[in-house]
């Protein structure tokens, strides 16, 4: 048996495509036998799955922001491994994470929808809440299994898997030690303190808007064309990982939505100065571009991701298809022999038993809700047919972007859902609570399944056995479903969500995703149109990527998401490109130094990112925090803070430039 802490480095290939007959040997090899699911790392585990759910509940309902949870705990998975006589193997610090990060997947399913029933007044039961999001986060894990050897093994390589890629180099540098050790502290320390003083005070402006430009100020204002920046080191880090290919991409599809979209429908609409045109509630030359793209835009882009997951469902059909094939096998003749332990999936037969135990626990759930045997049915149906599509989706969107989709594909399970089970009957109370169940249940499914492909990939990359990963995946989704279950309802008793309601004087929960969601149960359960148009042009977008040969899923998860995410991730796949053209003059072992150095330093800038939103998200729920605790005097000089904003990332992009060029002893490679 050999010590992760003897392992040194990520094989060359790790982030590369196999050529023809190459096979990626992971760092801990598929024949050592190293603890994986040990008291120790289940118990750390369930404690960090347990601690960051809470935290994560009650600051995603009060600003709307849900705590990343993996990318901390592979830091301080890494810190515990040295509390222990017998240090922490790489492959227990992988399973710590697997299980603790969970909980902002689990937090997000909640969060997202569990609130709407309690501003519509309908109060679910605590074990609802609870089973709600177990079902849902069971269903996710169950249905991504089968593609897991698809998105992980198959497609080595293509997927820069930009959040995996953080928690691998986390994990593995901070077991090296040396030189790369002090440079991903160095880089999380930088952008952790950059990042909460920006997003927590009142130091300088995160978003870079260029409005104190005139002709900038002018295009805002007569053709409602706005460009905006999110100045700040997490997604810098995000951009790099995810490479130029990939970052231009989904600019691309931000710089079709903001750029052409909605100055198109300013064009035409600005005219209506009395008359809204639905789907949205103002007259269009009213309403910014900010308003224009959250009330038409958007759509065109949920139209878009649905088509673009289509066309990956269609791909993957083989191998879903073989991994049932390979079930029937199973069934009949029992357990192939020879799989190595890098490549064993829990056996297909307990995934199918899974999904079935599963279905008829939903179908018991839906029957406590007093539809009638049709709207079971056809509920049951939507929430597996649901589950199993954005599986798909949310796996390919993570493992490209690390952006999960997961408003949009809520909304349109709910608007789906709405339209066919008012077919069926079912309307008012019980026909919101029905459809708020499915979506509950579906929002979690594809968050739990988009944080759980990351896991399967940095496993895949450091050596973990995929079943026992799964295995405590299980436990991870129990246990936050659990505590942020028990939590909403604990705050539901002691806040209200949404908006404050006539005579009540607790304090508020602005709950402002799950505020969304309830809009549009309310409205499609009242049986307003659905907005067929904006959904079908978006399924054209997605229509001609795929004739054009380019995937038409990133440009979809850049229509619908905000433009400011989308731009500086733009700036840092520049800078991969640049830094990789310069890695591969300079050859050998000091161009591979400049790569390696270059990753390393972005997957510090994510790490440092996610754990500056943790302590600013925690800052925020003590009473009386202020933005204005840390105020620079240029602060309301929105053209000074703009510019210190703008030099300040410049100095983020030349700290990426020139550390990952700076030379080190051969000493301190170690």
């Amino acid at each position: 048996m050999i010590d992760a802490s003897n392992t040194k480095a990520l094989p060359e290939n790790a982030y590369k495509p196999l050529a023809e007959g190459e096979v990626y040997s992971p760092v801990i090899p598929p024949e050592s036998r190293v603890p994986e699911s040990s008291w120790r790392a289940i118990l750390w585990g369930t404690f960090f799955c347990i601690v960051f759910s809470v935290a994560a509940a009650y600051s995603g309902l009060k600003v709307g922001q849900v705590m990343e949870a993996a990318i901390p705990i592979s830091i301080l998975a890494i810190g515990l491994a040295r509390m222990y006589r017998r240090r922490s193997t790489l492959l227990e610090n992988v399973i710590i994470t697997a299980i603790g990060g969970a909980a902002g997947s689990v937090v997000a399913g909640a969060i997202f929808t569990l609130p709407a029933l309690y501003i519509l007044k309908l109060d679910p039961h605590p074990v609802q809440s609870i089973f709600i999001c177990v079902a849902g986060g069971c269903l996710g894990v169950l249905f991504l299994i089968p593609l897991r050897r698809y998105f992980v093994r198959d497609m080595h390589g293509k997927f820069p898997y930009p959040e995996a890629t953080a928690i691998t180099e986390v994990l593995i540098t901070g077991e090296k030690g040396g030189s790369q050790a002090k440079l991903l502290l160095e880089a999380t320390a930088i952008a952790g303190i950059y990042d909460f003083l920006v997003t927590t005070f009142q130091v300088w402006k995160e978003f870079i808007d260029f409005q104190f430009v005139p002709f900038m100020r002018q295009a805002a204002e007569r053709a409602k064309i706005v460009t905006s920046f999110d100045a700040i080191g997490f997604i810098l880090g995000l951009g790099y990982v995810m490479g130029l290919r990939s970052s231009m991409i989904l600019c691309a599809g931000g710089v079709l939505a903001n750029f052409v979209f909605v100055p198109l429908i300013w064009m035409i609409g600005s005219h209506l100065a009395d008359t809204a045109v639905y789907p949205a509630s103002l007259p269009i030359a009213k309403m910014t571009a900010t308003q224009i793209f959250r009330g038409y835009v958007r759509f065109i882009g949920v139209g878009a991701i649905a088509t673009a997951g289509i066309f990956g469902i269609v791909k993957s059909l083989r191998i879903v298809a073989g991994a049932f094939a390979i079930a029937g096998r199973t069934f009949r003749h029992g357990e192939p022999a020879g799989t190595v332990r890098t490549d064993r999936d829990m056996s297909m037969m307990t995934v199918l038993l899974g999904v079935i135990l599963s279905a008829l626990a939903v179908a018991v759930f839906l029957g406590t809700l007093h539809g009638g045997w049709a709207a079971i049915g056809i509920g049951l149906l939507l929430a597996l047919l649901f589950s199993f599509f954005f599986t798909s989706v949310a796996a390919n969107a993570i493992a490209t972007t690390a952006r999960n989709p997961i408003s949009g594909m809520t909304m349109l399970t709910i608007i789906i859902s709405s339209v066919v089970l008012l077919r069926f009957g079912m309307s008012g109370p019980t026909g919101m609570f029905f459809v708020m169940a499915i979506a509950g249940m579906v929002c979690t499914a594809l968050a739990v399944s988009g944080q759980a492909i990351t896991d399967f990939k940095t496993g895949y990359w450091l050596g973990s056995t995929p079943a026992e990963q799964q295995k405590v995946k299980f436990l991870g989704v129990l246990v936050s479903a659990t505590a942020a279950g028990l939590t909403i309802v604990l705050l539901a008793k002691a806040f209200q969500f949404g908006e404050a309601a006539p005579g009540d004087l607790r304090v508020v929960l602005a709950a402002p995703q799950a505020s969304i969601m309830k809009e549009l149960v309310v409205g499609f359960m009242g049986q307003q149109p659905v907005a067929y148009i904006l959904f079908g042009a978006g399924a054209m977008v997605a229509l001609i990527m795929e004739m054009l040969g380019a995937p038409s899923l990133i440009f979809a998860l850049g229509m619908y998401l905000p433009l400011e995410l989308n731009t500086p991730a733009l700036v840092g796949g520049v800078l991969a490109h640049y830094l990789g053209k310069r890695s591969e003059k300079l050859g050998g072992a000091r161009g591979s130094s400049v790569r390696e150095r270059g990753v390393i330093i972005a997957s510090g800038l994510m790490a440092g990112g996610a754990l500056g939103g943790v302590f600013g998200a925690a800052l925020r729920l003590v009473p009386g925090y202020a933005e204005s605790w840390i105020k620079t005097p240029f602060y309301d000089n929105d053209t000074v803070a703009q510019l210190v904003s703008a030099a300040l990332f410049i100095g983020l992009c030349a700290y990426v430039w020139y550390g990952a060029q700076r030379r080190v002893t051969e000493g301190d490679n170690s």
